[in-house]
């Protein structure tokens, strides 16, 4: 085996000095497929409503109820990769993300499709909790802003592509072609990660043997998510004093308060609290939940402000959004790159400053602004939440050893998960109360551009002041930047980042 192993080409990848940028290409195609298959599947919904007869709230279930799956599943998905290994965990998440495409690719009942989706949550769970803590533990230490930047270039890339080829395949094949279409990149990501990602270090491999897996931690933690994020976003529709909100809230924390509870008191918990005695790691974690709750408001209230507000088309509001992500894709590796050479927390400062700037000119939007407000605006938003983002990720794992990646890379993307579904609560809470209080009925689908100028009017003063709230929100994370300090190396596990630069051995293979 070890003859044949030697022999073939593919294999001695791993032995490359190169193998760093091979590793982030492998990952680079399934971390860019997982964006663009959701933003293919919103594209699609439409589609999908005519087909099955259901209404727009029920089918928007599919997206949903994909974001609660993948969110309540990130901690426990995180915490197997640092017991049965990242590699592993990453190819069992793409095998589910395969088979569940097919089954929503030829499903007959909407019953069969949202549970496919829901299915594949668990899988997109499992690639999202390892896709930046692998790359992260490829590059040496002190390449890691530079790694999680390229990150961010992989998740803008997504974010721009998923749109237009969601649009194409749609208008040309159908919605099913969104689901087709993703099978056979996910095997080429398969092939790929199997082919060319190492798998754990001898190390890694013996700490497992100590672990054991917290299922009633995972039970808590995903209880409490599915309780608070269902209230979150159904709490603008029913009222935030409507008993079902009210009890869901509860819920939400009499469960977090058991996961706390038990998490002091297990022997491997689901989340090491201890963590958090590290100002770093609580100040960053915090600053990172909110700015995503303030910066959720750009991408979901903005379409409706150019399509339904200004009466722009849906291709022309595209057009005005993709500065955004094109700031990421440039913006984030090089912002990666300068921390580090000066370190987090000023970089991270920086791209906060600019984001409060980007929220304080969609404030002044209203209904006579112009294309260029709007996509200065993107365009500053995109540049600060990507300068932002990947040295504020370095500080977060920067101060933690290799052995906890899985589970901090998941709950850092936990916080951005969590953090975009109440922030898009809160900003849709905001509008629909200013609405309801010019005397409108307080539904987004009511702004219909000139047609309904009162509508409109108060939609936009409602938007306005959900910006407002958002550049407070994005003040608050820039003090918490500041004052968080800068990261001190970490010990890794013996041979850290050097044992990742050396040739791997048969165990670590075994993965």
């Amino acid at each position: 085996m070890a003859a044949i192993t030697g022999l073939c080409p593919i294999a001695r990848i791993a032995e490359s000095p190169n193998y760093k940028w091979w590793a982030y290409l492998a990952l680079a195609i399934g971390l860019s497929l997982n964006v663009m298959d959701q933003s293919g599947v919103n594209i699609a919904l439409p589609q999908i409503a005519d087909y099955f007869e259901a209404d727009i709230p029920t089918v928007q279930w599919l997206s949903l109820g994909y974001i609660l799956t993948t969110s309540a599943m990130l901690m426990p998905a995180g915490r197997l990769s640092d017991m049965i290994g990242r590699k592993r965990m990453y190819l069992i998440g793409f095998s589910i993300f395969v088979l569940s495409a097919f089954a929503g690719a030829t499903a007959q009942s909407w019953t069969v499709l949202l549970a496919s989706k829901l299915v594949q949550g668990i899988g997109s769970a499992a690639i999202q909790a390892n896709g930046m803590a692998m790359i992260a533990e490829t590059f040496p230490s002190n390449e890691r802003g530079k790694s999680l930047g390229l990150y961010m270039a992989v998740i803008g890339a997504g974010a721009i592509t998923g749109p237009v080829a969601g649009g194409v395949l749609v208008s040309n094949f159908g919605w099913r072609s969104i689901f087709f279409a993703g099978i056979p990149v996910a095997l080429t990501a398969i092939a790929a990660a199997a082919f060319i990602l190492r798998g754990r270090s001898p190390e890694q491999s013996r700490r497992k043997e100590k672990w054991s897996f917290d299922w009633l931690g995972a039970t808590f933690s995903s209880a409490a998510l599915v309780s608070f994020l269902l209230a979150m976003t159904n709490a603008w529709k029913l009222g935030w004093t409507s008993p079902v909100i009210l009890t869901g809230i509860t819920l939400a924390v009499a469960m977090l308060a058991a996961f706390l509870w038990w998490e002091t008191r297990t022997r491997d918990p689901m989340l090491d609290l201890s963590l958090f005695k590290s100002r770093v790691f609580s100040l960053a974690i915090g600053a990172r939940f909110i700015s995503f709750l303030g910066g959720s408001a750009v991408f979901f209230l903005m379409p409706f402000y150019l399509i339904q507000g200004l009466g722009h088309t849906a291709e022309h509001a595209a057009l005005l959004m993709i500065p955004g992500s094109i700031s990421m894709i440039v913006i984030g590796p090089l912002s990666g790159r300068l921390s580090d050479r000066v370190g987090t927390r000023w970089p991270a400062v920086f791209g906060m400053c600019i984001s409060t700037s980007a929220m304080v000119l969609f404030s002044t939007l209203d209904a006579d602004s112009s294309d260029y407000q709007v996509a200065i605006g993107m365009m500053l938003s995109g540049i600060g939440m990507a300068s932002f983002s990947s040295p504020n990720s370095s500080a977060i794992i920067g101060s933690l050893p290799i052995e906890k990646y899985g589970i901090v890379s998941a709950f850092v993307n936990l916080a951005r998960t969590s953090a975009n579904m109440s922030g898009v609560a809160l900003a849709t809470t905001v509008v629909t109360f200013n609405m309801a209080a010019s005397g409108f009925e307080p539904s987004l689908s009511t702004v219909e551009g000139a047609g309904n100028s009162g509508a409109t009017a108060a939609f936009v003063e409602g938007m306005a002041r959900a910006y407002t709230i958002s550049a407070a929100a994005m003040v608050v994370a820039l003090v918490m930047t500041i004052f968080r300090g800068e990261v001190q190396p970490v010990p890794e596990l013996a041979g850290g980042n050097t044992t990742r630069q050396d040739p791997p051995s048969d165990e670590s293979e075994s993965d």
